[in-house]
């Protein structure tokens, strides 16, 4: 299942991109996201965004991605436990500690292997899998044709790994390409 994941920096562009068809949408909420340079949402817009999301079937992933202080974790557990209370779909991670984390405060969210995480082998993505995590966003830095094949070839054989994301923008796959993979 092909799915269309799109960054949103305000509630505006929530609504922007499930109104042209987003299958799910990305934002940061609090001090621990990799997305400081966008608006980033309040506690009250985050759950209008989840509530609209929903309401069209879209889902919400926040990100949590940032590397995170042993004095800070109090901080990002309080932030986790805030979205998963507003209804987010999954988590994107970068820091381990923050999975481990996570599994305290809110066992039932999905998590997801941000890019920051820096996946770039099938030994990777297996160990994602094997920490609990539902999805992997591949970093870019090594991403070829071959990798891809693994990594597609890999996803599909295990039905608890729902998804690999593979960052179509790396100057190494592109759609032209995607015969090698059929």
């Amino acid at each position: 299942m092909l799915e269309l994941l799109a960054p949103a920096g305000s509630p505006e562009a929530v609504t922007a991109a499930v109104q042209a068809g987003a299958d799910a949408v990305y934002l940061g909420y609090g001090d621990f996201n990799a997305r400081r340079n966008a608006k980033n949402f309040s506690l009250e817009e985050l759950a209008a965004a989840v509530s609209y999301c929903h309401v069209r079937g879209a889902k919400v992933f926040l990100t949590l991605n940032t590397l995170v202080s042993d004095r800070e974790l109090p901080a990002a557990a309080r932030t986790a436990a805030e979205a998963a209370e507003a209804g987010v779909d999954a988590v994107l991670i970068q820091d381990l500690g923050v999975l481990r984390m996570l599994r305290q405060v809110a066992p039932r969210l999905a998590v997801h292997g941000s890019t920051q995480l820096t996946v770039h082998s099938l030994d990777g993505v297996r160990r994602c899998a094997e920490l609990g995590m539902a999805r992997v966003v591949l970093s870019t830095a090594r991403l070829t044709r071959t990798f891809v094949f693994y990594y597609i070839t890999f996803a599909l054989s295990r039905p608890f790994f729902k998804t690999l994301q593979i960052p179509l923008s790396s100057g190494s796959y592109s759609p032209a390409s995607r015969e090698a993979l059929d």
